[in-house]
This record gives structure tokens, sequence and C-alpha cells, in this order.
């Protein structure tokens, strides 16, 4: 396993503009990405978490090329992806793929599976009908359907079959990284462990590395080496996932972890009451009016992700919870 990452995200940094709050008033900035920095490397899958509007699809999209940044790199394989002609990122693209949130309204309906499947390979244009054909076939196969399964339309399938479909296209290029953006969020959760155990048996098998975007903390844990917590566009808290699920170091973080169901252990005692503090100031931490630990310092200056507790475990913290 090569020690120099598939995947690096450096600095990224991405604010939308804002309806105008009266006329001819200048439009105000929302930031979506503050300075995200994390690497991925291959065969180790790395997890996304945080609540909506935490920053985590614009990443995505933003990690793939489809949007760019404000500042910042993306670097494939050593390669910023920014930096590339047309031709050379359509070229890229054989080697990363996204598969959506939603299987139903990411498959077209008047398509048959087959066409569905075979559309990025149709897209780079590198292979004839029949070598589409025999690979759709490849990759029904290995996300446990049928070949035959290529001639029906996305309505004859369940919502997990559905997003074995997804996967399965997004394999057909046979790509290093799977960018998935809340796979399993609008699946029945009867089916969501049967997704997620197939996504690691191709982490495994056919050495696929994910970028698991979730606001679901346990989603990850089953699938990802390490998980980075955001929150208003910012890493938090970043390191190994077991570490980070059983004692976060990151409030924020530990917030997270409290809202996913455990049966392995009791119910954590509730953070200490206060007074709510005062907004924070542009300088400060994001988290602080939130935070029950916080003190004023938080409310002044932000503090910068620093190693805490070992095991390569970073958090963006002034008074660290373990």
């Amino acid at each position: 396993m090569s020690d120099a990452p598939l995947l690096e995200v450096v600095d990224l940094v991405k604010a939308y503009r804002l309806p105008r709050p009266r006329p001819f008033a200048p439009h105000p900035l929302r930031a979506a990405l503050a300075g995200v920095s994390f690497s991925v490397f291959a065969g180790r899958s790395f997890g996304i978490v945080g609540e909506s509007g935490s920053g985590k699809s614009t990443l995505a999209r933003i990690a793939l090329a489809l949007d760019s940044p404000d500042s910042g790199l993306v670097r494939l394989e050593g390669r910023s992806l920014f930096d590339l002609s047309r031709g050379e990122l359509r070229a890229m693209r054989a080697h990363m793929q996204l598969i959506f949130q939603d299987p139903y309204g990411s498959l077209d309906p008047r398509m048959r599976v087959e066409a569905i499947v075979a559309e990025p390979l149709a897209a780079l244009g590198r292979a004839s009908r029949a070598e589409r054909r025999a690979r759709v076939a490849e990759s029904l196969e290995a996300v446990g359907l049928r070949a035959s399964d290529a001639a029906k339309y996305p309505h004859e399938f369940s919502g997990g079959q559905r997003q074995r479909v997804a996967i399965a296209r997004a394999l057909i290029t046979r790509p290093k990284l799977v960018v998935a953006d809340e796979p399993v969020s609008a699946l029945d959760v009867s089916v969501q462990a049967q997704a997620l155990n197939l996504m690691s048996d191709l982490e495994r098998e056919a050495g696929v590395t994910f970028l698991l975007i979730s606001h679901d903390l346990a989603v990850v844990a089953h699938l990802c080496e390490t998980t980075a917590g955001m929150f208003r566009g910012k890493i938090v808290e970043i390191g190994p996932t077991a570490a980070l699920f059983a004692a976060p170091a990151h409030p924020y973080a530990r917030e997270l972890v409290d809202a996913t169901p455990r049966l392995d252990r009791a119910p954590r005692s509730a953070p200490p009451t206060k007074p709510a503090p005062p907004p924070a100031s542009a300088a400060g931490c994001p988290y602080a009016p939130r935070c029950a630990w916080a003190a004023p310092r938080c409310l002044k200056e932000a503090p910068a992700l620093t190693e805490v507790a070992g095991q390569g475990r970073r958090a963006a913290c002034w008074f660290p919870l373990v």
C-alpha cells in the first residue's frame, strides 16, 4: 500500500451568494467551506460526518471537480484536478465516481438498467457496445444483482436494489475512489446494513476506496477507518473512527456520538448546564454558542486543529474532552 495519498484536499474555501436583503444591497455570503484539509489513502475509506448545512455535500462536489472552490486544491494521485485541461479531467473521471443519496431520483425512470449502468462508459467513449454489455453484466453481478436485470426499468426494483444499481453504475469504470453522499439515508433500516456490507465487500475485494459523507456516525463507523467531523464548513475533529466513536474530544463530536443509539454502553451523563453564552464573534469558535463547555476565550478566538489524546487524533477545541 502506497504512502502517498489517493486524494488530497488542501485548504478548501467556498462561499455562496445569498439573496439581497433589500434592493441594491450587496449579496451577503455564506461560507460553505472554511479551510478544509484532509487526505484519503488507498484502501482506507474516509468518513465525513456532520449535521445538515455543515458543508458535506459541497465538499463532495468539489472533491470530484463538479464544482470549483474559491481557493484551495484537490489532488487525485498527486494531480491537481483544477489544473487539468478538459480532456485530461474527462480521462481522470474514470478513476472517481459518485453515489447519490436518493436511489429513486438518481435513476432515470425512462431508461433501462443497462443504459443507466453503462452511462459512465458511454460518457468516456471507451468501450464498444459488446464491451459495455459485458461490463454491465459484470458490475450488476458484483453488487448482487443478476445480469438479466439489465433489461428492467428502475420501477421494477425495491429501494435497496435501486441503490445497488447506483453502486453498479459507479463501479463500471473500475474507479479508485467513490464518493458516497448519504448513500443509505433514503433506505429502510432493514436494507441499510445490506448496502453497507456490500460497500465493505467492494473495498476489500475490488480495491475501491470510499469517501463516505453522512450525518450518521454509526453508518460511517461500519465502513471507515478514519472519520472527520464537520461543523459550519470546518473540520472540528479528525482521527481513527473507533477512537472518535469511543471518546470524542470535541464537544460537537460528542453531540453526534450521543445522538447515535448504542446497545454496548450506558447513556452518557448530560453536559453541565449554564446560561447561554453571547454569540461568538466572527473570529471565535463557530460551535461556541451551542457548547456547554464554552469559555470567554472560545467566543473570541477560533482554535486550530491540534493533536489530542495521541492515536493521530486532532481536534479544534481549546478545552478537549479527552
